[in-house]
């Protein structure tokens, strides 16, 4: 039987590996949003994860049985293929707990052409026993199979570093998992076609999707124990960035740096572990601990560059901010659960008056999500504090200092600029 490729959702995760999974099989890229098909369609990728070039080199007009990827937002289209792929976000609500409605949504989407004999594989995060419990009887009752009958699932989830050109989707280890022995190995057979830095088949589904929230619950734990080094030795006066470069020098220290913690994996994925061990009852500390000390850092810079600017005498009512960076995260157009925008909720506090630029950002986005306006250029004009937010790369050679007042600062959130050029920094 020839593999056809289903991949629902063409964001992040999705289109990197539908074009990856497209040099060998025949793929349909299904997304609801149709503005990003037809953006597709012109092999153009705002997320800037895939190349215009890699785009045009896999993308087809029709949907043939033949390699390459054809997008769609017609369920219809999506009726021939028998593995399907699920990479929709799983984000958190307000209250910070799992919200998996684009999961249940995307599920009811495959239930609908899911046919005998067919595998669907999850790449969202999740916590563990989701897929199983959550997915998998929507599938059922929308399809009207049995699973591990007449459908089975597998589990891989995704390992996208976006904005990183260097550790793409075919250059990162794959984990996969599957419903049955047999279907794990289906899986992984498939995976290891393409993913040339191998894969690990793991013996369940449920410890393929503890092994992913973990991956970032350990990562956020260790940032935040950065963070709040950087709390203490501010205090003490002691550039953190040269103690981290001291202590570096063991062979087994572990090369973490502070930072705001945004986006939709290491600032949501603990909250998927914690949720689900405490419907178990037990309470998570540590995990928490971290996701808190994370969380406040936006209030704490937004404290800091106030200090600063009184010890400089600015007035602080009134006076002109310029804000470099809005995005998660550096070289990356994606604003979603960014950190950037609680220093500016703080620094709105006071009565300043903000600016914010970034190159990278959709303006659109930004309103929609942040309802805040960016401006692409750098403005014309002087500001009593600027706030290197997010360091992308179209920031460097930027003279930061000419577009200062008088006794005006520069605070450089992740430590970038060389020394003596900014006034703080975490």
């Amino acid at each position: 039987m020839d593999i056809k490729i289903g991949i629902i959702g063409l964001g992040y995760v999705g289109l990197p590996l539908a074009n990856l999974f497209a040099s060998k099989y025949a793929v349909v890229g299904f997304d609801i949003n149709k503005n990003r098909i037809q953006q597709l369609k012109k092999n153009i990728d705002n997320t800037l994860e895939v190349s215009k070039q890699n785009l045009e080199k896999s993308s087809k007009q029709k949907n043939t049985s033949s390699k390459g990827l054809f997008y769609s937002n017609d369920i219809v289209e999506l009726k021939n293929c028998n593995y399907y792929i699920i990479t929709v976000p799983t984000p958190t609500d307000k209250h910070n707990k799992p919200d998996l409605k684009p999961l249940y949504r995307a599920s009811e989407t495959v239930g609908k052409v899911l046919k005998k004999e067919d595998i669907v594989i999850y790449e969202s995060t999740v916590y563990p026993g989701a897929t199983e419990e959550e997915c998998v009887p929507v599938l059922e009752k929308v399809s009207k199979l049995k699973f591990n009958i007449d459908f089975f699932v597998g589990y891989s989830p995704e390992r996208i570093n976006p904005g990183d050109k260097e550790h793409t989707v075919d250059k990162i280890l794959k984990v996969t998992s599957g419903s049955t022995p047999e279907i794990g190995k289906k899986v992984d057979t498939l995976y290891n076609s393409v993913i040339t830095a191998g894969t690990h088949l793991a013996p369940s589904i449920k410890v393929a999707e503890a092994a992913k929230v973990i991956e970032n619950s350990q990562r956020d734990i260790n940032i935040a124990f950065v963070n709040e080094l950087s709390k203490i030795f501010n205090l003490l006066n002691i550039d953190t960035n040269q103690v981290l470069e001291a202590a570096g020098t063991k062979w087994n220290f572990l090369p973490f740096k502070p930072g705001l913690v945004g986006g939709h994996c290491i600032g949501v994925d603990p909250y998927y572990l914690a949720q689900k061990a405490q419907e178990y009852g037990y309470h998570p500390e540590i995990i928490l601990a971290g996701r808190r000390i994370n969380d406040s850092m936006g209030k704490y810079v937004s404290t800091e560059i106030i200090k600063l600017m009184v010890q400089n005498e600015l007035k602080i009512k009134g006076s002109n901010i310029l804000i470099l960076g809005i995005t998660f995260k550096e070289n990356c157009p994606d604003v979603r659960n960014t950190k950037v925008v609680d220093i500016i909720e703080n620094l709105n506090g006071y009565g300043t008056k903000i600016t914010i630029c970034d190159p990278l950002a959709n303006p659109i986005d930004v309103k929609k999500e942040h309802n805040l306006e960016i401006t692409s250029k750098l403005p014309n004009n002087t500001f009593d504090a600027i706030i290197l937010a997010v360091p992308h790369e179209k920031f460097s050679g930027l003279k930061l200092k000419t577009l200062l007042n008088k006794k005006g600062i520069i605070y450089d959130v992740k430590g970038v600029l060389k020394k003596g050029t900014s006034n703080g920094s975490l």
